[in-house]
């Protein structure tokens, strides 16, 4: 049970605008319990996603402190325009390192549908987290 625990709360802050690793606790904690890997890859892909509705609100509250001419020359201009031309979908990079949680944060300030986002981010993150989790698995023999 701890080991959800520990999966949940690395895969909940690493999707936030914290910097960190959850693919890689996730093969130590497969290195562990290797037969616990669909606990943990669900454990994750909801923890990864709750942190990155977390980004989605704080670009809700956003909208109060940043204008739109702010964020497209700043150094969110390269997300802003590829999250304007694919719209939601666009969150299904939301797993990508540096780009990812970019994306979720405008994402909320655009103000894109919250439930629909929701479950494109959590699609895009089960997906990383089975395609980590197999390949460790395989490499794990």
């Amino acid at each position: 049970m701890s080991d959800l625990i520990i999966m949940f709360s690395g895969a909940f802050l690493a999707a936030t605008l914290l910097p960190g690793g959850s693919e890689v606790l996730l093969v130590g904690l497969l290195n562990k319990v290797p037969q616990a890997w669909l606990s943990l890859v669900a454990v994750a892909s909801m923890g990864n996603t709750l942190g990155a509705m977390t980004s989605f609100y704080l670009g809700r509250l956003g909208r109060f402190a940043k204008s739109p001419e702010a964020l497209s020359e700043g150094k969110h201009a390269k997300a802003l325009t590829l999250i304007e031309r694919y719209g939601v979908w666009s969150l299904l990079l939301s797993w990508a390192p540096i780009i990812g949680d970019v994306l979720c944060l405008l994402a909320g300030w655009l103000k894109l549908p919250m439930r629909l986002a929701l479950i494109v981010i959590f699609i895009g993150k089960t997906v990383r987290y089975l395609v980590v989790a197999a390949a460790t698995l395989h490499w794990l023999g």
